[in-house]
């Protein structure tokens, strides 16, 4: 498709338009919803991003220690499946049920909450068990991944606002309610195939 325009001027006075053509205002919880998750979708873009690149600087330190499932290449087909997915989830969320009927492009694929348990599983395997709170950070892509799982659990909070008010299907709660836990486990296994030891929550000395 070419882009022949990127501004319109429709949404000057601070309206914009859902699925269907419905005018709101850009204030509405509907709108914080959705562009949360537009906002995690291009953290999710940086993310792969450094995957690669980290990939690409220092092979993973534990070669043949596992499967192909816990390489980058693997991480970075999921998470672009993710990006793909929260593209579903963020139409849902510009759909006013009670206005608009809902495309098939404004729902999850089945089963897709399914795969991203599996998936957590996967990457939970893939690493050796720790107890206690981690303190964000690492390698640059864990960083990354930690600050993707600070904004998933925004968009959650902010659907779940949306939920009490409007119709949205169970599904969508759920998959990024997983996807936060994914991500979360997404860091230490980053952390851990580039030999970088977690740091663990203390209390500050006086």
């Amino acid at each position: 498709m070419k882009i022949t325009k990127v501004y319109t001027k429709t949404g000057d006075e601070g309206a914009t338009s859902l699925v269907g053509g419905i005018r709101i205002s850009k204030a509405d919880i509907r709108l914080a919803a959705y562009g949360t998750v537009d906002e995690l979708n291009s953290q999710l873009g940086l993310l792969a991003a450094h995957i690669s690149h980290e990939a690409e600087a220092r092979p993973d330190t534990r070669p043949g220690a596992h499967g192909p499932e816990c390489g980058p290449a693997h991480d970075i087909e999921v998470i672009e499946r993710i990006q793909c997915c929260l593209f579903n989830v963020g139409t849902h969320l510009a759909t006013d049920r009670s206005r608009t009927p809902l495309y098939d492009s404004a729902k999850l694929p089945a089963g897709e909450v399914e795969r991203m348990e599996r998936e957590i599983d996967t990457l939970i395997a893939c690493v050796p068990e720790v107890s206690g709170f981690i303190l964000p950070g690492g390698t640059v892509a864990a960083a990354t991944a930690h600050v993707c799982r600070t904004v998933c659990r925004r968009a959650e909070r902010e659907i779940v606002a949306l939920a009490a008010l409007a119709e949205v299907a169970p599904e969508i709660c759920r998959y990024v309610n997983r996807l936060s836990d994914y991500l979360f486990v997404l860091a230490k296994k980053i952390n851990f195939m580039a030999g970088k030891s977690e740091k663990m929550w203390t209390t500050p000395c006086d």
